[in-house]
Protein backbone atom coordinates (compact mmCIF):
# COMPACT_ATOMS: atom_id res chain seq x y z
CA UNK A 1 0.00 0.00 0.00
CA UNK A 2 1.42 3.17 -1.22
CA UNK A 3 1.47 6.45 1.46
CA UNK A 4 1.69 8.53 -1.60
CA UNK A 5 -1.76 10.76 -1.90
CA UNK A 6 -3.36 10.27 -5.52
CA UNK A 7 -4.24 13.60 -7.25
CA UNK A 8 -7.81 12.97 -6.56
CA UNK A 9 -7.56 12.78 -2.79
CA UNK A 10 -5.12 15.60 -2.98
CA UNK A 11 -8.08 17.58 -4.66
CA UNK A 12 -10.16 16.67 -2.77
CA UNK A 13 -7.89 17.34 0.86
CA UNK A 14 -7.48 20.70 -0.85
CA UNK A 15 -11.11 21.48 -1.55
CA UNK A 16 -11.58 20.17 2.10
CA UNK A 17 -9.11 22.74 3.91
CA UNK A 18 -10.40 25.89 1.14
CA UNK A 19 -14.01 25.36 2.24
CA UNK A 20 -12.84 25.10 5.53
CA UNK A 21 -11.16 28.13 5.90
CA UNK A 22 -14.22 29.53 4.05
CA UNK A 23 -16.05 28.66 6.30
CA UNK A 24 -14.07 29.68 9.42
CA UNK A 25 -13.56 33.60 7.92
CA UNK A 26 -17.29 33.74 7.73
CA UNK A 27 -18.23 32.62 11.21
CA UNK A 28 -15.40 35.20 12.19
CA UNK A 29 -16.78 38.11 9.97
CA UNK A 30 -20.50 37.31 11.10
CA UNK A 31 -19.44 37.10 15.09
CA UNK A 32 -17.32 41.09 14.09
CA UNK A 33 -20.70 41.98 12.42
CA UNK A 34 -22.72 40.99 15.11
CA UNK A 35 -20.61 42.61 17.58
CA UNK A 36 -20.33 46.03 15.55
CA UNK A 37 -23.76 46.17 15.90
CA UNK A 38 -24.16 45.32 19.63
CA UNK A 39 -21.99 48.50 19.58
CA UNK A 40 -23.73 50.63 17.58
CA UNK A 41 -27.05 49.87 19.35
CA UNK A 42 -26.17 50.40 22.48
CA UNK A 43 -24.72 53.81 21.69
CA UNK A 44 -28.18 54.29 19.77
CA UNK A 45 -29.76 53.64 22.86
CA UNK A 46 -27.49 55.99 24.98
CA UNK A 47 -28.36 58.87 22.76
CA UNK A 48 -32.23 58.33 23.28
CA UNK A 49 -33.33 56.56 20.55
CA UNK A 50 -36.16 54.22 20.32
CA UNK A 51 -36.32 50.81 19.67
CA UNK A 52 -39.10 48.92 18.35
CA UNK A 53 -39.28 45.01 17.81
CA UNK A 54 -40.36 43.19 14.27
CA UNK A 55 -43.29 41.68 16.28
CA UNK A 56 -45.37 40.60 13.64
CA UNK A 57 -44.13 38.86 10.36
CA UNK A 58 -45.32 41.55 8.50
CA UNK A 59 -43.22 43.72 10.83
CA UNK A 60 -39.88 41.02 10.57
CA UNK A 61 -40.81 41.19 6.46
CA UNK A 62 -40.36 45.20 6.19
CA UNK A 63 -37.84 45.01 8.13
CA UNK A 64 -35.78 42.96 5.93
CA UNK A 65 -36.21 45.56 3.28
CA UNK A 66 -34.67 48.22 5.06
CA UNK A 67 -30.90 49.58 4.98
CA UNK A 68 -29.25 46.86 7.28
CA UNK A 69 -26.73 47.74 10.15
CA UNK A 70 -26.43 52.02 9.04
CA UNK A 71 -28.16 55.02 10.43
CA UNK A 72 -30.42 56.21 7.41
CA UNK A 73 -32.05 59.57 7.36
CA UNK A 74 -36.09 59.95 6.54
CA UNK A 75 -38.34 62.33 6.16
CA UNK A 76 -41.98 62.09 8.64
CA UNK A 77 -44.52 65.31 8.92
CA UNK A 78 -41.64 67.86 8.42
CA UNK A 79 -39.10 66.53 10.12
CA UNK A 80 -36.18 64.02 9.71
CA UNK A 81 -35.90 60.80 11.43
CA UNK A 82 -33.05 58.64 11.26
CA UNK A 83 -33.66 54.75 11.27
CA UNK A 84 -31.36 51.79 12.09
CA UNK A 85 -32.51 48.58 11.00
CA UNK A 86 -31.07 45.13 12.34
CA UNK A 87 -32.45 42.09 10.95
CA UNK A 88 -30.33 39.71 12.42
CA UNK A 89 -29.26 40.89 15.65
CA UNK A 90 -31.80 42.62 17.59
CA UNK A 91 -35.06 41.81 14.69
CA UNK A 92 -35.66 45.76 15.89
CA UNK A 93 -35.84 49.13 14.09
CA UNK A 94 -34.04 51.92 16.35
CA UNK A 95 -35.33 55.82 15.03
CA UNK A 96 -34.32 58.94 16.82
CA UNK A 97 -35.01 62.70 16.19
CA UNK A 98 -31.91 65.03 15.38
CA UNK A 99 -31.04 65.63 18.45
CA UNK A 100 -30.77 62.20 19.30
CA UNK A 101 -28.37 62.03 16.28
CA UNK A 102 -26.09 64.53 17.12
CA UNK A 103 -25.70 62.33 20.65
CA UNK A 104 -25.18 59.40 18.48
CA UNK A 105 -22.49 61.40 16.94
CA UNK A 106 -20.53 62.47 19.64
CA UNK A 107 -20.85 59.27 21.75
CA UNK A 108 -19.70 57.64 18.37
CA UNK A 109 -16.62 60.03 18.74
CA UNK A 110 -15.80 59.12 22.28
CA UNK A 111 -16.26 55.06 21.75
CA UNK A 112 -13.57 55.34 18.70
CA UNK A 113 -11.16 57.93 21.09
CA UNK A 114 -11.40 55.48 23.60
CA UNK A 115 -11.06 52.94 21.17
CA UNK A 116 -8.02 54.06 20.08
CA UNK A 117 -6.20 54.90 23.44
CA UNK A 118 -7.30 50.89 24.33
CA UNK A 119 -5.16 49.94 21.12
CA UNK A 120 -2.42 52.32 21.66
CA UNK A 121 -2.17 51.07 25.62
CA UNK A 122 -1.62 47.43 24.87
CA UNK A 123 0.83 48.81 21.62
CA UNK A 124 2.87 50.21 24.56
CA UNK A 125 2.28 47.08 26.85
CA UNK A 126 3.57 44.87 24.11
CA UNK A 127 6.38 47.18 23.37
CA UNK A 128 7.57 46.99 26.78
CA UNK A 129 7.88 43.09 27.36
CA UNK A 130 11.24 42.22 27.78
CA UNK A 131 11.38 38.36 26.95
CA UNK A 132 15.16 38.10 26.86
CA UNK A 133 15.10 39.13 30.88
CA UNK A 134 12.57 35.96 31.45
CA UNK A 135 14.77 33.44 29.74
CA UNK A 136 11.79 33.44 27.00
CA UNK A 137 10.72 34.77 23.78
CA UNK A 138 7.47 34.68 21.48
CA UNK A 139 6.96 31.37 19.45
CA UNK A 140 8.62 32.85 16.80
CA UNK A 141 12.16 33.24 18.24
CA UNK A 142 12.53 29.21 18.56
Amino acid sequence: MSSRLSIKDFIKKQRFVVVFVAGLSFVGCASMEANEAIKTESLLAAANFQIKLADTPEQRAHLQTLTQHKLVPHEKDGGVYYVYADATTCKCVYWGNEASYQRYQQFAVQQQIADEQRMAAQMNENAAMNWGMWGAGPWWAY
